[in-house]
């Protein structure tokens, strides 16, 4: 596959698209004379024009390097810029709108995890409670006795392993992992079969697995006696309005989508990746949602609207993982480098499952998202993602 630098020059210069210019140019001072804001009011009109093609020419740049169709949707205060490109679905030739629906991935992480903490305000659960009192039998203690907490499995310092690998081996592994019809118990003793990296809670030990969320989502259900989306439902999805935002309970997407692909070994067309099986990623990956709706939830986020004080501390309270400096981990949540000069890292999360891709970020101070998601994952045109990611992520931290 080519390099993407097309892609990469293309995203580079939308690195603009959340100029704090915008708004101030929307602003006439006090006593201004009509004409002068007219003037105004038309610079800022040109501003956003020129901002929305920015990002139009961005994901324009991304499709042209082998991606199927790319949509993304940034917000800065209320400003709102959205733009689609490339296809939705490569049977009729349907284009990609920004208002398309698409699995999430592990963005689902951090509605799992606010879900979580919610029921720790409400004193259903602690933090550190030994995930063995609400979930008795299922979770082994460490080798060295310690007990796996909530806390733990939040922040992937579990040790436990990730059953997604396990479903992943053999021939075929993608299309494994599409077919797969497993409990979530039968994911947590998948992957307890696997030796532990480490033991529960090790100091400087990290490490991402799939399994902590099959855990929390099954403990949730414990805690509530309801099911996980119907908990994601009443506790954030309708507060928030996230019209578009559902946990599908079948292998089929709901409304208009994105058709996700994959390009498969042996194969000369991209396979059709769009309907698979919800169990494998239940829990730590199953939403389906829109560019819209993930901002929305970000900024309900960062902005402290979902959360008492204390626990959105302890949500954003970031660990080094073994992804690098530039990359940290809360409870359920990434943070990221801006990738520009004296700025705070940007939170949020990235989700990747077969057919899909999606970064959905928020700024430090809760008033600029970005959420672009591709319609392919795994087999994506190299570094186009990492390039795509970087790129808008800027966006959000500029002045």
């Amino acid at each position: 596959m080519r390099r993407p630098t097309a892609a990469v020059s293309a995203l580079l210069a939308a690195t603009a698209l959340v100029s704090a210019a915008v708004p101030a140019a929307a602003a006439a001072p006090a006593g201004e004379r009509g004409t002068d804001r007219e003037t105004a009011r038309g610079v800022a009109a040109r501003a956003v024009e020129g901002k929305g093609a920015a990002l139009q020419r961005a994901l324009d740049g991304i499709v042209a390097e082998g991606v199927p169709g790319a949509i993304a949707e940034v917000r800065a205060g209320d400003r709102v810029w959205k733009a689609g490109s490339g296809t939705a679905d490569l049977r009729d030739g349907r284009r990609a709108k920004p208002g398309d629906r698409f699995r999430a991935g592990s963005v689902t992480k951090s509605f799992v995890a606010t879900v979580v903490l919610q029921l720790a305000d409400e004193g259903r659960l602690g933090l550190d409670d030994p995930i063995g009192r609400h979930l008795p039998g299922l979770v082994p203690d460490g080798d060295d006795g310690a007990p796996v907490t909530v806390r733990q499995l939040l922040g992937h310092t579990s040790g436990i392993p990730n059953h997604t690998d396990v479903l992943r081996r053999g021939d075929d592994p993608v299309r494994k992992v599409q077919n797969s019809r497993h409990t979530p118990r039968e994911l947590v003793e998948l992957a307890l079969k696997e030796p532990r990296p480490f033991n529960p809670g090790e100091p400087g030990k990290w490490a991402y697995s799939n399994t902590n969320y099959v855990l929390l989502a099954m403990l949730i259900e414990r805690a509530t006696g309801r099911t996980l989306d119907r908990e994601i439902d009443r506790r954030i999805v309708h507060p928030l309005h996230l019209t578009d935002t559902t946990v599908p309970a079948s292998s089929r997407l709901p409304g208009r989508h994105l058709n996700g692909y994959e390009r498969l070994p042996g194969e000369t067309e991209p396979a059709d990746f769009t309907d698979f099986s919800p169990t494998a990623f239940w829990g730590p990956g199953n939403i389906v949602s829109t560019t819209a709706d993930l901002n929305r939830f970000y900024r309900a986020l960062a902005g402290g609207k979902l959360l008492p004080s204390h626990l959105w501390q302890e949500m954003w309270t970031f660990r080094e993982t073994d992804r690098g400096p530039e990359r940290t981990y809360g409870l359920g949540l990434e943070s990221r480098a801006a990738y520009c000069p004296g700025e705070k890292p940007v939170w949020g999360h990235t989700g990747s499952v077969p057919g899909y891709s999606t970064f959905s970020f928020t700024s430090a101070d809760g008033k600029r998202q970005i959420t672009l998601a591709v319609n392919t994952s795994l087999t994506m045109p190299e570094k186009a993602g990492t390039a795509a990611l970087k790129a808008f992520t800027t966006a959000l931290c500029a002045k």
